[in-house]
């Protein structure tokens, strides 16, 4: 099976969480938001997370395709 070059970002509390702000991987086809967080972190994916796929919002259970770029971030709070 071929590995996909997937882009993975992290913002705000994650980024500072994680210690990093970005990384690239090689994933398998056919990989979900979550399951890039698990490969990429030691930790819970957390409550209420965001997730972005190509700067789309995206649900922890989509799939990501070759090229993507994954983005994760705290919700956004008004005031």
């Amino acid at each position: 099976m071929l590995a996909m070059s997937i882009q993975v970002k992290f913002f705000a509390s994650l980024r500072e969480m994680l210690g990093m702000d970005s990384t690239q991987i090689e994933a398998r086809a056919n990989i979900t938001i979550r399951e890039i967080w698990d490969q990429v972190t030691s930790r819970d994916y957390p409550v209420n997370t965001l997730c972005a796929i190509n700067m789309d919002y995206a649900k922890p259970d989509d799939v990501v395709n070759d090229g993507d770029e994954v983005a994760f971030f705290p919700p956004v709070t008004g005031g």
